[in-house]
């Protein structure tokens, strides 16, 4: 019986499925290249997002916070949408005014002492530590710390002397940013109107756009980025403000100098997630070291009930795991987008990666289900 040839076999590597994935991967990397080329065209762009950018994402936060309010008064009061934003408007100004009036003030007055103050309190709390390692046991504790002390005073002398060298040269740059900043706030209030009044619509009008096939795909996904950048903007700015109340309050029971505004720094900074709340505790443990040890244990008392409030109540009920991010993951993008962007790369490099999150895990669905090469075979 003649034995049938058999058919010849292909290397493995001219399957369809391996010549699609090296066409993908070209493909990337042909996009990074073209980046690198046209800077030409980034630039204006850049120019353009960085006069626009300010009063957008302002207009933006505040959308967020206030949008779940407006919609809850024309649902459960049936109230005009556009009169119900007036009146919070005129609500949000007559605040603006009594803080302006009332708390601003104080900050500025405190905010100027501890800059005018700042090089004697961190001598003087130098000098404390030092006091406290002068037991020959801790002696290498001590050069150490004196290193870090002199590398500091260094690090801190380099940078005012450059300030105050660049001064005059910056004054363009400083009075432009003035401008800017001047300008974001008049015309915020305005692209906040809209966003509150129309922005409900924005998504079905954007999917005009998109062809009728991908439409609903198209909603899903700014569907999700607007539920995750919302969770996080609503709830880091809640948790930022019980921060500031709890250290305030905190810091006035036990007696510490300028408690509003280290309360008001801490909340602030807690808006770095894992990081802020540890920046928040230099100054005050610097000033508290210059009153006397046992305040120093009074303002780690406080620091230590406010954490465990912070982490075991305030934060699994306002932000849960809304997102839904490993803190290593929450550190490296923290790190690398403060490295690359600066502060902003700080504060947005979350928000900025959750948004990537959500676009890149609906193209990898879109591409298991296009290429076929996740199927069993």
């Amino acid at each position: 019986m003649q034995r049938l040839k058999a058919k010849p076999t292909r290397p493995a590597w001219t399957s369809q499925k391996t010549i699609r994935t090296l066409v993908i991967i070209l493909l990337v990397l042909a996009c990074f290249f073209l980046g690198k080329q046209v800077d030409w065209l980034l630039t204006p762009l850049q120019q353009f997002f960085s006069i626009v950018g300010f009063p957008i994402i302002l207009a933006g936060v505040l959308y967020y916070l206030m949008n779940p309010l407006v919609d809850w008064l024309e649902r459960k009061h049936h109230l005009k949408r556009t009169w119900t934003i007036i009146g919070l408007f005129v609500l949000i100004l007559g605040l603006v005014v009594w803080g302006i009036v009332a708390i601003i003030p104080t900050i500025r007055t405190q905010t100027l002492a501890i800059i005018d103050d700042w090089s004697k309190y961190w001598q003087n709390a130098s000098d404390q530590v030092n006091h406290w390692l002068n037991d020959p046991e801790l002696a290498s504790v001590r050069k150490t710390v004196d290193q870090w002390n002199t590398d500091a005073s260094k690090l801190l002398s380099g940078k005012f002397t450059k300030y105050l060298t660049g001064t005059v040269a910056s004054l363009t740059s400083v009075v432009s940013t003035v401008t800017t900043v001047i300008i974001g706030l008049i015309t915020a209030p305005f692209i906040l109107f809209y966003l509150l009044r129309d922005g409900h619509q924005l998504p079905k009008y954007l999917a005009t756009f998109i062809p009728t096939k991908g439409r609903a795909s198209f909603l899903q996904v700014l569907t999700e980025i607007n539920s995750q950048v919302s969770n996080y903007i609503r709830g880091q700015l809640t948790v930022a403000f019980f921060v500031a109340v709890m250290f305030a309050i905190g810091y006035s029971l036990i007696g510490l100098k300028f408690a509003l505004t280290l309360g008001i720094a801490a909340g602030l900074l807690n808006l770095i997630p894992y990081l802020g709340s540890f920046l928040a505790m230099v100054p005050s443990v610097v000033i508290a070291l210059v009153i006397s040890p046992w305040m120093l244990v009074k303002v780690l008392i406080v620091f230590v009930i406010e954490q465990t409030i912070e982490g075991r109540v305030i934060s699994p009920l306002v932000l849960g795991s809304s997102l839904a991010i490993h803190p290593v993951t929450i550190l490296i993008v923290l790190l690398a987008s403060g490295k690359i962007f600066g502060l902003m790369g700080v504060i947005f490099g979350i928000p900025g990666y959750a948004i990537l999150k959500v676009l890149v895990t609906h193209l990898f669905a879109w591409y298991q289900a296009q290429s076929g090469l996740y199927n069993d075979d």
